[in-house]
């Protein structure tokens, strides 16, 4: 439920309590998901008296809890009876593929919470509240939990991901997959082109997620990985394409550009280098998920951002790539940025 103001309308006190109340969004979200409530109102209707008998709840905390999802746009309801809204059947019904309940389990933890207690004083310091460089320092052990809960998510803009990069290459192809996570940004390339060879960079932990979801899509054998962080470990190649999904937003545009280098100087000539970020419009307050992810960096992270295409843009050219264009990813709030060596 977007909450906006319209430049000129009379001061109404409402967007600051729906502000400060904001929290409630959240619990009665992850409230409805650990009662299974999005897979009991399915493809039909219910009535709260049905839905609490499958939820094991009470009728009256269910028709409050649904109440408040319909209010928020994640529920529709007619006749006293509770349907799925369009963007609850394919993001919340544990039957579309494209459900991200599991997410919740991530992003609700009190070590991703936390530092918002914080907060006056991370913004009084500029960076994260947290010990070391935050969530990414080596090794932390978060990023295991990331690779298992946004696979869902993934799964879509991996396949839109490699069309794109694969637009117009064929044939033996080496991809090199930085910070791979759940792999499947490299096993969509693989899937799609049954010549090319992947190799992941990632802590040893998480790569075992990505090995397993390689097995799981039948290209284990065309998949390596190489355990260690992307700023020092040895990439080998040259590489035909190379991704770096969901990453540069954790660092600083010195220390994104020092990467991008090293990845140009793994390239073959005409090499692809696709990154994957939440990208605001220049005035960087919209849209607005891309403009508010800026915040989930300065909590986690020593100096990352949400980088506008301009600097996205600037970023590839200190580091030798030409050709950068921007890509809409459908269905999300992210843009690939793609570049050639």
């Amino acid at each position: 439920m977007a909450i906006t103001t319209v430049p000129g309308s009379v001061p109404s006190p409402s967007l600051v309590f729906e502000t400060l109340n904001a929290y409630q969004r959240s619990a009665a979200l992850r409230a409805a998901i650990e009662l299974d409530l999005f897979r009991y109102i399915g493809p039909g209707s219910a009535d709260a008296a049905s839905l609490a008998r499958n939820c094991s709840a009470s009728e009256r905390g269910i028709r409050i809890l649904c109440d408040f999802l319909t209010v928020d746009g994640l529920l529709l309801k007619e006749d006293g009876r509770y349907q799925h809204s369009p963007t609850s059947a394919v993001f919340l019904d544990p039957r579309s593929p494209a459900c991200m309940s599991s997410i919740s389990r991530f992003i609700g933890t009190a070590a991703m919470q936390e530092p918002y207690a914080h907060l006056a004083d991370i913004v009084r310091s500029g960076r994260t509240s947290l010990a070391g460089e935050g969530n990414v320092e080596p090794e932390h052990p978060m990023w295991v939990d990331f690779a298992h809960a946004m696979t869902p998510m993934m799964a879509p803009m991996s396949a839109h991901l490699a069309a794109l990069v694969l637009e117009g290459r064929s044939g033996p192809l080496r991809v090199l997959d930085i910070a791979a996570g759940h792999g499947l940004f490299g096993i969509a390339v693989a899937q799609q082109e049954t010549q090319a060879r992947v190799t992941a960079v990632d802590w040893a932990s998480v790569l075992e997620v990505a090995k397993s979801n390689a097995h799981k899509a039948g290209v284990a054998d065309r998949y390596e990985t190489l355990a260690g962080s992307a700023f020092t470990v040895e990439y080998g190649g040259p590489y035909d394409i190379l991704l770096l999904t969901n990453f540069l937003h954790h660092f600083d545009m010195a220390t994104c550009t020092q990467l991008l280098k090293r990845l140009r100087a793994s390239s073959k000539p005409g090499a692809c280098v696709a990154a994957l970020e939440f990208v605001p419009n220049a005035d960087r307050v919209s849209p607005p998920m891309p403009a508010t992810f800026s915040l989930t960096m300065l909590v986690g992270t020593p100096g990352g951002d949400a980088y506008t295409f301009a600097e996205l843009a600037q970023m590839y050219t200190d580091a030798g790539f030409t050709q950068i264009t921007q890509h809409p990813i459908p269905m999300s709030p992210e843009t690939a940025v793609i570049g050639r060596a």
